[in-house]
């Protein structure tokens, strides 16, 4: 096997939650680039379909399924879907997350709830019901962020502490199922990156964090997509129990 053809995908079926817009549209389109099927799921069926076109558009097979992984049994039945499409699941990238600017003092539990419902809890929901079907090989991939290992002067405990769990998760689930099952379990902490959540921000607020960027610009999804492929890949064969942090030289500055 040549090292480029490492990077293949061909005939893998792979799952991205969060699917309907953001970073998860880049992701599901170049999955589908590197061979693979792609089941797309979220909360916007209008969206999903959108981004199902775009997979199809290169060749490859593409299921959205409407799912809001909050919830377990929803998040459960997403997989059962899947199987029962394409028989098995070979890499999954949970994407699925919202985000939240509250000051601490004033944020209220519904809120912090809410975040952490999605962000990390749904992400355990899918990685189970997708651990329980996958044959060794496969990979699972968790969305985390920069917030999981720094700070970028807004007040965001609750999507900071989802993604630094989401971390901690991470290396506990490679433990647990790399050696048992054959598992590779990685997360991926992105830096600014356009998406629905940048575009969230106030006037003015990505100007100030690009000095702090070694690169000096935000990042391009094709980039981070192309990591992902990579990470779930044979070239990322060796890789478990990891963050990969992408962010243009942010957190090191």
């Amino acid at each position: 096997m040549g090292i480029l053809d490492r990077f293949r995908l061909d005939d893998r079926v792979v799952l991205v939650t969060g699917a309907s817009s953001g970073l998860g549209v880049g992701f599901a389109r170049a999955f589908a680039e590197a061979g693979a099927d792609v089941a797309l799921a979220g909360r916007r069926a209008d969206r999903l379909e959108r981004t199902a076109e775009l997979v199809r558009e290169t060749g490859r097979r593409a299921l959205p399924v409407t799912a809001d992984v909050s919830d377990p049994d929803q998040a459960y039945a997403l997989v059962d879907t899947v199987m029962a499409e394409f028989g098995k699941v070979d890499v999954l990238v949970n994407n699925a997350g919202v985000a939240s600017a509250h000051p601490a003092l004033r944020e209220t539990p519904e809120q912090f709830r809410q975040v952490i419902d999605t962000n990390l809890n749904g992400c355990y929901w899918v990685a189970q019901g997708c651990g329980r079907v996958m044959r060794p090989g496969s990979s699972i991939i968790n969305v985390s962020s920069i917030l999981g290992v720094a700070t970028a002067g807004l007040p965001q405990a609750a999507y900071s502490a989802s993604k630094a769990a989401l971390i901690g998760l991470t290396r506990d689930l490679a433990q647990q199922w790399t050696g048992r099952r054959g598992i590779r379990v990685n997360a991926v902490a992105p830096g600014f990156f356009a998406s629905e959540m940048t575009g969230q921000y106030t006037p003015g607020y990505l100007e100030r964090m690009m000095p702090r960027v070694l690169l000096g610009r935000m990042g391009e999804v094709e980039e981070l997509a192309a990591t992902l492929v990579w990470m779930a890949s044979d070239a990322g064969g060796y890789l478990t129990g990891q963050t990969v942090i992408v962010d243009g030289g942010y957190t090191v500055s």
